[in-house]
């Protein structure tokens, strides 16, 4: 398969690999969740997905917080990992592949990999003096700290002197190499404003980083000097690559990188930018591997305006808020509400005034009225009108016809919020076509053609909208798909239905005169503000 065929048919798209110092956060929940819709869209576009997440075990930071609890790196690693996998679970996040960079094939790949970088030449030993952020696994430039040698991301951090015997890889080298790339490709860096800082971070001049610690047991030695410890950055973003291989296949980058490389996306947190946009495309140029096609560095989250932690007491428990909403409320509010790629806010009020707006009154009673209205003016569960019989003017057949399109180019382009609130304006449209056209009145004057037309168009507008919010709210689509007599279930995404060319489901007029839609019943209970809240 060349290459160009491989792009059209295959999508590789990775999460980051989370720091297992802690169990997830929701701001790990919330690129997660981004990276599932992403793979179910493009799965319904029919292509072969591979969605990869997973952890990153080694480095300083695990090891002293395992040490703060009396444990070892790995016993530690061990116990929370599974945290990580039981909340992509709750979140209903489907993914492909989970790596984790203790995993002893990936120590195999690490090897292979810098025995490419250290014969090209561009790995030497050297003297690393300067400001080290534990927190961040990173040394820290004098003009970046904050007040007090802070960290500037992690604030309330001191950063830490270092002056120690390190190796060094020759990222300088590769400036030029990387400005021509970046001026070639304008989309691997997203969104704009991301892309901006790179350039003028680049731009400053760059400097060789370090590549392994002395002093630090928890990590692959480096492979030609055992008295060093490979830096978990090195290490951590070639968990990507380890996690393309098939499991029974020998870990060797010619068998990790011969199906689903180069990565289609990276979708990462804007914290962790200039490791994936500058350090990782100079450590493939070097290994002279393909680079991946996109980085999208994403904003981060606030709860009621207030940057969240644990010393301001305002966390947001990302699996108690599942257990209380259900996943797909959670997914809808954070991608709905969020353009993605800015900073966002949480705020539980909100919450439910958008989840009981859009869900519960907009879409979920929608369908309900207008199934009983079925029920009450027509015979036998099912319309005998078929799409053909709805004229062009109709105002739901004209926002629905180019809607499977444009939702199509916001998904393309990460623009989850603008898909929602697309594919929402149909389904508004169709609360004020029912109100409007009053198919009772119809009914009571004897116009049944009528009252059937308006009754197909409302619910084919419905469907429509079910399946192109599918990615986003899976749970909630395939029970309108189901209560409108299709056997799809959105979660089965090896279903031939689902996959199915786009082009069939994401236009308007799909419903049949021959479909026998099912009971209606509420998609989604009205949440109550509970008094104590």
């Amino acid at each position: 398969m060349n290459l160009a065929d491989k792009t059209e048919k295959t999508f590789a798209l990775t999460t980051p690999l989370y720091y297992v110092n802690d169990v997830p956060h929701v701001g790990s929940a919330y690129t997660t969740m981004a990276a599932d819709v992403i793979a179910r869209f493009y799965r319904l576009l029919g292509r072969q997905v591979l969605l990869i997440t997973g952890t990153d075990e080694h480095g300083q930071k695990i090891q002293r917080s395992a040490e703060s609890v009396g444990k070892a790196p790995q016993e530690f690693c061990d116990e929370i990992v599974p945290s990580f996998a039981n909340l992509w679970q709750l979140l209903n996040i489907q993914y492909d592949r989970f790596s984790r960079t203790t995993a002893t094939r990936h120590e195999a790949i690490v090897k292979e990999f810098f025995y490419r970088v250290w014969e090209k030449g561009d790995i030497y030993q050297g003297q690393q003096k300067g400001w080290y952020c534990v927190s961040c696994e990173e040394f820290k430039e004098e003009r970046e700290l904050l007040e007090g040698h802070r960290c500037p991301i992690h604030t309330n951090k001191e950063v830490e002197w270092r002056d120690e015997q390190n190796y060094f890889f020759r990222l300088s080298k590769y400036q030029e190499q990387l400005q021509e790339f970046y001026q070639s490709q304008p989309n691997f860096i997203q969104p704009e404003s991301r892309r901006n800082e790179v350039l003028n971070f680049v731009e400053q001049g760059l400097q060789d980083f370090s590549i392994s610690r002395v002093n630090l047991d928890w990590g692959f030695p480096v492979p030609t000097d055992p008295n060093h410890t490979l830096y978990v950055w090195f290490d951590a973003l070639l968990g990507y690559v380890t996690a393309l291989l098939e499991p029974d296949a020998e870990p060797t980058l010619a068998n990790a990188l011969a199906t689903w490389w180069p990565i289609n996306l990276h979708l990462i947190g804007k914290d962790i930018l200039r490791f994936h946009a500058v350090y990782w495309p100079a450590m493939l140029m070097s290994a002279g591997l393909p680079l991946p096609k996109r980085v999208f560095g994403h904003g981060f989250l606030t709860k009621d305006g207030q940057k969240m932690g644990k010393a301001l007491g305002n966390t947001l428990d990302p699996v108690a808020l599942v257990q209380r909403y259900g996943s797909d409320a959670v997914r809808y509010y954070f991608l709905k509400e969020i353009e993605f790629g800015k900073d966002g806010d949480f705020n539980e009020v909100r919450f439910i005034n958008v989840l009981n707006a859009d869900l519960a009154n907009d879409l979920g009673n929608l369908l309900n009225r207008t199934l009983n209205m079925v029920k009450k003016y027509c015979a036998g569960d099912v319309l005998s009108i078929a799409h053909e019989a709805i004229s062009a003017e109709n105002p739901l057949k004209a926002i629905g016809l180019p809607l499977g399109e444009q939702v199509k180019q916001a998904y393309e382009a990460l623009a989850f919020s603008q898909a929602c609130e697309a594919i929402l304006l149909l389904v508004q449209a169709s609360n004020k076509f029912i109100d409007d056209q009053a198919p009772w009145s119809l009914y009571k004057q004897g116009q049944q053609q009528e009252v059937e037309k308006v009754l197909y168009a409302v619910l084919e507008s419905v469907r429509l909208a079910a399946y192109l919010l599918s990615p986003v709210i899976p749970n909630i689509s395939s029970d309108i798909y189901q209560q409108l007599g299709f056997g799809i279930d959105f979660n089965n995404q090896r279903d031939t239905a689902i996959t199915a060319p786009f082009s069939t489901h994401a236009t308007w007029g799909v419903l049949s005169s021959k479909q026998h839609l099912g009971t209606p019943r509420p998609i989604f209970k009205r949440i109550e503000l509970l008094k104590n809240d």
